[in-house]
């Protein structure tokens, strides 16, 4: 599965975002495609800022489009990664699922990364999308050896970023150290 593939679904979740007027984020493999080097992903990661009791409503437009929505999360239950909220849906496409991942914005991280997200080209649309240093903290939180080298690839494409912001932040969340490895090995 390669980008291509999520086309369509990135364009049926931004459609939903935008007619039920919810403030979205692009923000995962997709999104460092916008601030790196794009790379091969196979899921779909959005930030949104949605009440709760709104969140029937959005199942309800994304079940309408062919995706399915597990049980547990229409029942009213939510996940949580990193201490960020997150419900899912996913779609079987030619035997292939493709999964979407959705963050609730409830944090004062998640509320100031859907505050500085931009607007971008996306897969050929225009699409707003977290800021190149909110995805670099957002991947320092996951920590993956693949998020360490997305945040290299978006410090090598993006030159100076807001230094102020990511040292303030990776203090607050309690990633600093790793904020300041990275770049140190980038720096290398």
């Amino acid at each position: 599965m390669t980008s291509d593939d999520l086309n369509i679904p990135f364009q049926d979740f931004v459609g939903v975002f935008e007619r039920l007027n919810i403030p979205y984020a692009l923000i995962g493999g997709l999104a460092v495609g916008v601030h790196g080097i794009p790379r091969p992903t196979h899921d779909l990661d959005f930030t949104i800022a949605v009440s709760r009791d709104r969140l029937a409503e959005f199942f309800q437009a994304i079940t309408e489009l062919g995706y399915d929505v597990p049980q547990e999360f229409t029942k009213g239950w939510v996940d949580q990664v990193a201490g960020m909220p997150l419900v899912k849906a996913r779609q079987w496409v030619e035997g292939k699922t493709i999964d979407v991942d959705i963050f609730i914005a409830e944090s004062k991280f998640q509320k100031s990364l859907i505050q500085r997200r931009i607007k971008a080209e996306v897969e050929g649309q225009p699409a707003w999308i977290a800021s190149p240093e909110d995805l670099i903290l957002l991947k320092l939180i996951a920590g993956r050896p693949r998020d360490l080298g997305d945040i290299q690839d978006i410090l090598l494409v993006q030159g100076p970023l807001d230094q102020a912001y990511l040292q303030s932040w990776s203090k607050e969340l309690g990633i600093h150290e790793r904020l300041v490895t990275a770049i140190n090995d980038f720096t290398k």
